[in-house]
């Protein structure tokens, strides 16, 4: 009798094994900032094609550009923020612009 019971107690204890939640990964932001040189159509044109925004939308976000000194692109993981930034400022320097992107947490 008392093997059978080992072995419900058995059963029992892989039925009731806690399962580890899997954590949301921090998010963070791609900054774009404003400098006296890179023109309003180029910074409209790296969101259209670099963030996939509207032409409305990046209109306004290269107003928030140019008025405010800097605009929220985009919020992603670490890793695809990281690569967005460097594809912007990849983009820029090809078109001989100094336009800067940047990542901090959201």
């Amino acid at each position: 009798m008392s093997d059978r019971k080992n072995d419900i107690r058995r059963r029992e204890d892989t039925l009731t094994e806690e399962r580890i939640k899997a954590k949301k990964p921090r998010m963070y932001k791609v900054i774009l900032h404003n400098d006296d040189f890179t023109t309003m159509e180029f910074v409209i044109d790296i969101l259209m094609n670099l963030f996939r925004k509207s032409h409305t939308e990046a209109t306004k976000l290269m107003f928030d550009v140019h008025y405010k000194g800097a605009c929220v692109a985009g919020v992603y993981t670490r890793e695809i923020a990281e690569t967005k930034a460097d594809q912007v400022i990849q983009y820029a320097r090809k078109q001989e612009h100094p336009f800067m992107a940047t990542v901090e947490p959201a």
